[in-house]
């Protein structure tokens, strides 16, 4: 390790090893299709874009759980198995540098999901615990599932359930989203041939026409958002004007959102919520409950962990559990991670390799620590 890493980086790699994972290296110059694919089109305003000789966008690594599934899938190395990694990071924030340390651990292929999980969760905890010794820390988590499950379960279209689930993590798109959906906006103008082919739902015809219409007026594709992201959302946007929730589905979805209880009751309070509401959750709830029982075994607080329903990250390839933990009254998270399922299929790997990880800013950690001394 150079002088540049943080002083607490040699106690992490201990760590690391303890745990049994392999330590990786991934390459800071990274393709950006993949990241602005998988973790939505608003991190290319935070990232640092390039291009290659040959015209493929590139840019600095803004965060390591895709480039270390790229490396693995490239490497066709076998599962299960677990990755760490301590490395700088670059991305534009409103608050501290753009170029930062992260450390974490990606899991994956491991078959027992609520195992896996929990064991992220324990070992983002003995990280924190680690390097701030008698710091109180506060674990809030979520579930994707869950919530896909419950818009599922109240009838709502695909569009619905795929918009809803795309502003899980962010308060204001999710406010935004149901005031949508309890008073469905009405049909903006569109332009004769647009409005054609997205009445049809053509995605490709409507692809094409958006992909000659930017070449005319001489914007680059990469500029923004691709001609088949922009005709998605065009398509989408109407047939969501289409949808109006019941208001009695309406008021169950809130009442989900509103659920906020510790993880030894939460199970409980999905149980009673799901009943009042004549819903079934399935093998999302079964699912829920078995986790919340494997991360008790591993002796984390579970009476002090917060289950919060309207709680998600605001990164699109999270598909189960997502968590945050931070100092007791602090304003920032020191550690996040989640489960990423469907991640390494849509990167490339031939066969589904379920995956869950975490990353803790070390920034975040290191001013913790001056602050103590």
């Amino acid at each position: 390790m150079t002088s540049r890493y943080p002083a607490i980086a040699s106690d992490i790699a201990k760590l690391f090893a303890a745990r049994g994972t392999h330590a990786v290296e991934v390459a800071v110059l990274q393709p950006a299709d993949p990241f602005l694919d998988m973790a939505g089109e608003d991190l290319r305003r935070r990232i640092f874009l390039t291009e290659s000789e040959i015209g493929q966008t590139l840019c600095l690594r803004p965060e390591f759980t895709i480039p270390v599934c790229l490396d693995h899938i490239a490497s066709q190395a076998g599962t299960p198995r677990r990755y760490s990694y301590l490395g700088e990071v670059f991305r534009q924030r409103r608050e501290g540098g753009n170029e930062f340390f992260q450390a974490g651990i990606e899991d994956l292929g491991d078959g027992d999901i609520a195992q896996a999980d929990a064991r992220s969760l324990a070992d983002a905890h003995a990280l924190l615990s680690l390097v701030l010794p008698g710091q109180k820390l506060t674990i809030t988590l979520g579930d994707q599932t869950v919530f896909e499950a419950v818009l599922a379960a109240l009838g709502l279209p695909r569009g619905w359930r795929m918009r809803l689930a795309r502003a899980f993590g962010s308060a204001a798109m999710l406010e935004a989203a149901l005031a949508d959906l309890a008073n469905p906006p009405r049909n903006g103008q569109l332009a004769g041939p647009v409005a054609a082919l997205v009445l049809d739902g053509d995605l490709e015809g409507l692809s094409t026409h958006i992909a000659v219409g930017m070449q005319q007026a001489g914007l680059s594709a990469s500029a923004g958002r691709s001609p088949a992201d922009i005709a998605r959302r065009l398509i989408e946007k109407a047939e969501l004007r289409s949808v109006r929730l019941s208001n009695e589905a309406f008021s169950a979805l809130k009442d989900f959102l509103a659920i906020d209880v510790a993880l030894d009751g939460a199970a409980k309070a999905l149980e009673i919520f799901a009943a009042g509401a004549g819903l079934s959750l399935g093998a999302a709830l079964d699912n829920f409950s078995a986790r919340a029982k494997a991360i008790e075994s591993l002796g984390l607080p579970a009476a002090k962990i917060r289950y919060d329903a309207a709680f998600g990250r605001p990164l699109d390839y999270y598909t189960g559990l997502v968590f945050e933990i931070a100092a007791e009254n602090g304003d920032r998270p020191l550690a996040g991670g989640g489960r990423y399922d469907r991640l390494l299929t849509l990167l490339g790997a031939k066969t589904p390799i379920p995956g869950v990880g975490f990353s803790v800013w070390l920034d975040r950690i290191e001013g913790l620590r001056e602050k103590a001394q």
